[in-house]
C-alpha cells in the first residue's frame, strides 16, 4: 500500500505542476485576451481536463486491479489538493481564510469545485477507460 501511495503522490505532483502552469497561462495569456471574467471558468475547465488526461496517462503505473484502490486514491488526492490549497495559500501566498474560500464561489466563475470532483473520480474512471478494472 505504501508503494501505491508513493506512486499516487507522484501523479498528484504532476497534476499540481500542471495546475500552476494553468494558473500562469490564465493570468498571462487567457485573461488579457478574453478578460478575467471568462478566463476563470475557462481555466477551470482546462484544469479539469488536464487532471483527467494526466491521470489517464499515468494511472497504469499504480499496478492494482481493485476498484477501492482507485477510489481511495481519488479521496487521497482530494485531501492533498485541499491541504495544498489552504496551507500554501495561507502560509506562502499570505491569503486570508476568507480569500481562500473564494475558490468555492461558482457564482464568480471559479470552477474549483468541478476540478475537485474530477480529481476524486479521475483515478477510478481512468482505470476503467484503460481497462485496468
Amino acid at each position: 500500500m505504501i508503494r501505491i501511495l508513493f506512486k499516487a503522490t507522484g501523479i498528484w505532483i504532476v497534476i499540481v505542476v500542471a495546475a500552476i502552469f494553468n494558473g500562469v497561462f490564465r493570468e498571462k495569456c487567457i485573461a488579457p485576451w478574453i478578460g478575467a471574467d471568462l478566463a476563470l471558468p475557462l481555466s477551470g475547465m482546462l484544469l479539469a481536463l488536464l487532471v483527467f488526461i494526466i491521470t489517464l496517462i499515468f494511472i497504469a503505473t499504480i499496478g492494482s486491479t481493485e476498484q477501492k484502490v482507485y477510489l481511495m486514491i481519488g479521496l487521497f488526492w482530494l485531501v492533498l489538493t485541499l491541504s495544498f490549497e489552504f496551507l500554501f495559500g495561507h502560509y506562502v501566498a499570505g491569503k486570508s481564510l476568507k480569500d481562500l474560500i473564494q475558490v468555492f464561489n461558482i457564482r464568480k466563475g471559479d470552477l474549483f469545485v468541478v476540478v475537485l470532483f474530477i480529481t476524486v473520480l479521475s483515478p477510478w474512471f481512468a482505470a476503467k477507460v484503460r481497462n485496468i478494472l
